[in-house]
């Protein structure tokens, strides 16, 4: 009898046993049929192992900085350091930034069809690289050996994070620093990921300290182009799939099709549906142990946002009557993307905050804080019912928002908007290797090769744009149609 007490695993079977046997009486009939014996030692090896295996997990508190801003197809300059600053909102610092842009060039036919140039998204990453880390008194590092990345980047982790490495492994790093590091600051905030396709353009920033801290996985980009004859990217969206820890996140910065005419919002549903379809994050040998998940919703934490360009259910000269009441709970009542969340569309169960803020487009130009036409209209100008556009939506647990505001940058006729989320990320303190995020998906389908999904997107494009050029021959006036759609000015 004393035996049987002192015996660990006969007493937690004993427990176990007592505690769930009025919850679950066919419990170990169910597990097997060769006798209680039997049962009993197929319920110690299943108790055990699990007690094993299970890892302690603790949860951290991130707060993400995520933005959208259509620059209307202009470079960054100088001058415009002062506006992402405000736009940042620095003086309340995030752990991460995530920005949106769209139009970072413009939507011209050159642009669209042909080769992407990463100028324009370097010059982006440089200027918000400097005002996040001028901010502190440092200036932005950018050593010849890590230069700045074009369009399409994203980190690699090099070896564990510095919480989990012993005394010696710890010391070893900080002599390799020591011998080849040449510069006397250090950067507050890193480059995690950033891509770009023709105007839309994703940067991905996280404070340095927290990437050498927290263990940072399976860092990738993905872009889906369904503008024109729906493969060219003017419109489309790029994507970035990251794991802090064991919880995993998808930023998606999305451009959907303009126009405010009856059926438009149609169109653009069409393209959240494509981009659900068609973004990916297949697996490549590079990938650690870890699984992670392959499409967008199976993400613990996903944030959509962009200027998604829904429009408003109501003509011009009322919206702009309860605009100048800054009745905004009204004004929303029509518009177009919360009847979607709301009454069963593509972005049904999706979460946006409260919008306290006037529309964001369109503005008459730069340097302008009136909208759009309007009555009487001024020469030149393009009729447009003013509309949210530019939206924030995010969807998983673990999510609260603690802010959802528009800055007032004069740049384009958008008005940036931004929201800060405080996050839950939950820690997994095990040294067991087989263990993962019991939030992780694990696929039933292999996933497509990246290669070959990628040499298929190079051909079909390849093949639009040689069916482009060919029928611009055989048939101008139907093309001047499609090159006039590509080039219309209401690109936003």
């Amino acid at each position: 009898m004393d035996s049987e007490n002192h015996n660990p695993r006969r007493r937690f079977r004993k427990w176990f046993k007592g505690k769930h046997k009025r919850a679950d009486p066919y419990q170990l009939s169910q597990v097997s049929d060769g006798g209680e014996d039997e049962s009993e030692d197929y319920l110690d090896d299943i108790l055990f192992q699990s007690m094993e295996m299970d890892p302690c997990t603790s949860t951290i508190e991130l707060r993400v900085f995520v933005g959208t801003w259509n620059v209307a197809g202009r470079s960054p300059i100088g001058s415009l350091a002062v506006d992402l600053d405000e736009w940042l909102n620095l003086k309340d610092a995030a752990d991460m930034y995530v920005l949106g842009f769209q139009e970072i060039v413009p939507l011209k036919t050159r642009n669209v069809i042909g080769a992407e140039d990463p100028t324009e998204a370097r010059n982006w990453n440089l200027l918000i690289g400097k005002t996040l880390n001028n901010e502190y008194g440092c200036p932005w590092l950018t050593p010849i050996w890590h230069p700045i990345p074009s369009g399409n980047y994203h980190y690699v982790k090099n070896s564990e994070p510095e919480s989990r490495m012993s005394n010696n492994e710890t010391s070893m790093r900080e002599q390799s620093r020591s011998q080849h590091e040449k510069p006397k600051g250090v950067s507050k905030y890193k480059l995690m990921a950033s891509k770009k396709m023709v105007g839309v353009f994703i940067s991905v920033w996280m404070k340095s300290d927290l990437v050498s801290k927290y263990y940072i996985s399976n860092v990738k980009v993905c872009s889906v182009a369904c503008g024109i004859m729906g493969y060219l990217g003017n419109k489309g969206s790029v994507s970035v799939s990251m794991t802090i820890e064991g919880t995993s996140f998808c930023f998606v910065v999305a451009h959907l099709a303009s126009g405010e005419k009856k059926g438009d919002e149609g169109r653009r549903n069409h393209q959240v549906s494509e981009i659900f379809r068609r973004t990916s994050f297949p697996r490549s040998p590079a990938d650690d142990d870890i699984p992670h998940p392959l499409t967008i919703l199976g993400h613990d934490r996903i944030f959509w946002f962009g200027d998604l360009n829904y429009r408003l259910y109501l003509e011009d000269n009322s919206a702009r009557q309860l605009i100048k009441k800054l009745d905004w709970r009204a004004l929303q009542e029509f518009d177009q993307l919360c009847r979607e969340r709301e009454y069963g569309g593509v972005f049904q169960g999706w979460e946006e905050g409260a919008i306290e803020f006037a529309p964001t487009y369109k503005y008459s130009s730069s340097n302008c804080n009136r909208y759009s036409g309007g009555v009487p209209s001024r020469s030149g100008e393009k009729q447009r019912t003013p509309a949210w556009c530019d939206r924030i939506l995010w969807y998983g647990k673990g999510l609260t928002q603690l802010s959802y505001f528009r800055s007032e940058s004069k740049f384009s006729d958008h008005r940036p908007v931004s929201a800060l989320f405080s996050t839950q990320v939950e820690v997994v303190n095990s040294t067991n290797p087989r263990v993962v995020s019991r939030h992780t998906i694990l696929p039933t389908i292999p996933p497509p090769v990246e290669t070959e999904q990628s040499n298929h997107d190079e051909e079909a494009e390849s093949t639009l744009i040689s069916l482009i050029v060919k029928d611009l021959e055989a048939s101008p006036t139907h093309n001047t149609r499609c090159i006039e759609q590509i080039d219309d000015n209401d690109c936003s």
